[in-house]
């Protein structure tokens, strides 16, 4: 059965990404004429910090690959000089260009290899490769050598002062996405085609919304599984206020972990308390841990004597979405639409 739903939502999400690019031609001749240029020097406030460019950036290296995809969906791609950190494969639309791009790691990348690329921006999709304590440097680092950083707004907009993946205080919204892609866009003076973006994803978002507006979940409870560092061991699941919880909110369905962690390590004694109606899997092909395979997980789920016994495991109503969707990105919105084909499927409709 996890092999039919693979591939059900593998071909659902293709499908999206690739209506991406036509609502965006469809919508570019009605944006273009209201998006402003840009008037350089332009200083915008990101994350704490005022950065300030003189003329559109003309190397760029992305650390991160949400940010690695809003950029190639701008058509900024002949301005990319290197990406890193990586969970699962570039949008299909954008292999050919992506492949041209130098890959300076699958995860965090060296500050010097990042500096060999000579860019003079940096974007980075999470606060601890680029931050206070940042694992590739600091913003200061990258300022003395005269290298302009931008990170995104979504990562920001939680307390990462912990450090690991921080704590959302409060819920994530699709703004935050739509704030970092119309910022890009400014950045590089392409605003028009910064707003045809969003004016595309606005469209996909409320169409999956419409799409699932019968579908009455309130009595469907999920579990979140990111990844563990041992199969066997605590669980990276999704908190209740970051991306997966949105799209569940989307069906009136409920996230069963409570905390304001964005991903809490939890045990299964936990969990299997809560005891989940469905269980989501990050999909990927990232493999930094242990259970970032998703046979891994499914091997557990069917094997272990606690995770046995859970409702979501007796039923197999497992749920593999692509991790990129899991996370604030412009592939969030395949999340929603691949939950509800899912829940539909399970009969799990009231």
């Amino acid at each position: 059965m996890h092999h039919a739903a693979r591939s059900f939502l593998r071909a659902r999400t293709q499908a999206f990404a690739l209506a991406v690019a036509a609502v965006a031609m469809a919508v570019l001749p009605q944006t273009a004429e209201a998006a402003e240029r840009t008037r350089y020097p332009l200083t915008l406030e990101n994350c704490g910090s005022p950065v300030t460019f003189e003329r559109a950036p003309r190397r760029v290296v992305s650390i991160g690959q949400s940010s690695t995809e809003i950029l190639l969906s701008l058509g900024l791609a002949d301005r990319m000089v290197g990406t890193a950190v990586w969970f699962s494969p570039v949008v299909k639309r954008f292999e050919a260009e992506n492949a041209r791009i130098e890959r300076l790691a699958d995860n965090d990348p060296s500050f010097e290899s990042v500096l060999s690329r000579t860019p003079d921006l940096v974007t980075a999709q999470f606060e601890w490769h680029v931050g206070p304590n940042g694992s590739v440097a600091k913003r200061e680092q990258f300022g003395r050598l005269g290298v302009a950083t931008y990170l995104s707004p979504a990562d920001c907009a939680k307390d990462n002062a912990s450090g690991g993946d921080g704590v959302r205080r409060t819920p994530f919204t699709m703004d935050l996405v739509h704030r970092e892609i119309r910022e890009l866009a400014a950045i590089f003076d392409v605003a028009e085609r910064g707003e045809a973006l969003i004016a595309s994803l606005e469209k996909r978002e409320a169409d999956a919304v419409a799409s699932v507006r019968g579908i009455d979940a309130k009595d469907v409870s999920a579990l979140v599984w990111f990844s563990s560092r041992e199969v066997r061991g605590d669980a990276f699941v999704a908190g209740r206020n970051g991306v997966p919880a949105y799209l569940l909110t989307a069906l009136g369905a409920r996230n069963v972990i409570t905390t304001d962690e964005e991903w809490p390590l939890t045990g299964w004694e936990s969990i299997a308390a809560a005891n989940p109606t469905v269980i989501i899997m990050a999909e990927m092909s990232r493999r930094r841990f242990a259970a970032d395979d998703t046979a891994a997980k499914l091997r557990f789920l069917e094997s272990d004597p606690v995770a046995g016994k859970l409702d979501a495991v007796r039923n197999r109503r497992f749920i593999l979405l692509d991790v990129e969707a899991m996370h604030p990105s412009i592939r969030a919105v395949d999340g929603i639409e691949a939950i509800a084909a899912a829940v539909e499927r399970f009969g799990l409709m009231n």
